[in-house]
């Protein structure tokens, strides 16, 4: 999500004092009432967390006030936004899930000797995280963050394997070569990513793809929110523990 510009910021604080009343008007007649451009309504529609005007008047008036969470009732109109744009986010992610996708990783996983994580970046700590809770579930895994080793190792992982990868864009030297390699050898791939048409992503088995906002707060760097790799990762080891439960009948925490 990007700073709002002048006319953008002016947009949000008429909304912020004038909600009911704009909530009446056409994007034509709030442009004419504000004195911009329907394009700027739009751009910054899309920086509050909407797809645009007509999402945003729907949202907001099928939506209660009262049953909006307490932050964002108190919240002005800026910080609304940064709560939304996450909101929206995880939401778009579990909308383009599906279950089939979920159990056919989840099976990979459990028939797997061992699961090898690779990750780069900031989704270096989710990839630690989700290794950490599949070996306190008895999954013996690795991970791997270090390019050299990444390119060299993929060589060697035998088909009785499997390759978990988590990688935002999906573009990453070192990774798409160790995909590359991994195939060859007949390993099993699953990548958790938020772009489908990824290098990454045309070499993987299974694909589970989550939604990326494409604005962000630090546009000098790439630091773009992990939230939905994150989201699924989450979601795909605690379906596994619970398809574990089921199938042994014990009981695994972590």
């Amino acid at each position: 999500m990007g700073k709002f510009s002048a006319s953008e910021q002016y947009v949000v604080d008429l909304i912020n004092k004038q909600k009911k009343q704009i909530m009446q008007m056409s994007i034509v007649e709030f442009a004419e009432f504000a004195n911009v451009s329907t394009a700027t309504i739009v751009r910054t529609m899309k920086k509050l967390g909407y797809t645009g005007y007509t999402d945003f008047r729907h949202s907001i008036s099928s939506t209660p006030a009262h049953d909006e969470p307490a932050v964002l009732r108190e919240a002005d109109a800026n910080i609304g936004a940064v709560i939304k744009a996450n909101l929206y986010e995880v939401e778009e992610t579990i909308n383009q899930l599906e279950i089939g996708t979920i159990e056919d990783s989840i099976q990979q996983i459990a028939g797997a000797r061992i699961i090898y994580i690779f990750g780069r970046g900031l989704s270096e700590m989710i990839a630690d995280e989700m290794s950490l809770k599949l070996q306190l579930t008895g999954k013996y895994t690795q991970v791997l963050h270090d390019p050299n080793i990444i390119r060299t190792l993929a060589k060697r992982v035998k088909p009785d394997a499997c390759a978990l990868f988590v990688s935002l864009n999906g573009e990453t030297p070192e990774l798409v070569e160790a995909a590359h390699s991994l195939r060859k050898n007949g390993v099993p791939i699953i990548t958790i990513t938020t772009n489908a048409d990824a290098p990454l992503s045309k070499i993987t088995d299974i694909l589970l793809v989550g939604h990326k906002s494409e604005e962000s707060y630090f546009p000098d760097y790439e630091v773009h929110s992990r939230l939905p790799v994150q989201v699924i990762g989450r979601i795909l080891l605690d379906a596994y523990v619970v398809r574990l439960r089921e199938n042994s009948g014990r009981r695994v925490s972590y």
